[in-house]
């Protein structure tokens, strides 16, 4: 499955890469409640769901993040291109219970509330 958000933004891609740094975390999303540790790109998260490893990538226009022992295979990437931010989150199925879809709009949209409230704050 996948859900997507969009909104504008003039954030540059590097900026935005910066910004989207495993220390920041709890402070982009309020579904992620804490970093319990780190080492480079990989770290270990406590989220809405648990406590879950996560891991850090750089990508084109942004970054990528995953859940490598999420039994869903979540993984999310934040990207900008063209004055958009885009936060597309994935897991490895075409179905689900209607509250765990519930749960990722939930995380999909604090995702984009702590951005744009950063974001916004830094214009």
């Amino acid at each position: 499955m996948e859900f997507f958000r969009q909104f504008e933004s003039n954030i540059n891609p590097v900026d935005l890469q910066e910004l989207l740094t495993l220390e920041r975390l709890p402070d982009l999303c309020a579904s992620i409640d804490s970093l319990l540790e780190y080492h480079g790109e990989s770290g270990q998260i406590y989220c809405l769901w648990g406590s879950f490893k996560v891991n850090r990538e750089p990508i084109r226009h942004g970054v990528r993040f995953s859940l490598p022992g999420c039994p869903n295979a979540l993984a999310w990437s934040i990207t900008t291109e063209q004055a958009l931010i885009t936060i597309h989150c994935t897991i490895n199925r075409t179905d689900h219970e209607p509250a765990f879809i519930e749960s990722i709009d939930q995380f999909v949209d604090d995702w984009q509330a702590g951005l744009q409230q950063l974001l916004d704050g830094n214009n």
